[in-house]
């Protein structure tokens, strides 16, 4: 149960930076120029990819006001 629970959490983290990749790319948009217009540090764009940690609700809340999508959006 232990191991299912680890691997949902890294699979979270991936799927919503598929979701950040997305938006990146339909807005022309580097990881880099959104970090510094939301203050959100790269290395945690960098875990989300990697699967090292899962988003937490406020970063979630900045993305998705910066990109002007719900953050329903990158749970989807």
């Amino acid at each position: 149960m232990k191991v299912n629970s680890i691997t949902l959490i890294k699979e979270g983290g991936a799927k919503v930076y598929e979701k950040f990749a997305e938006l990146l790319d339909k807005t022309n948009k580097t990881a880099y120029q959104v970090s510094k217009d939301t203050g959100i540090g790269q290395n945690i764009f960098s875990n989300w990819k990697a699967g090292r940690s899962n988003p937490k609700a406020d970063k979630l809340k900045i993305l998705a006001d910066y990109f002007g999508v719900s953050i329903e959006y990158f749970l989807e």
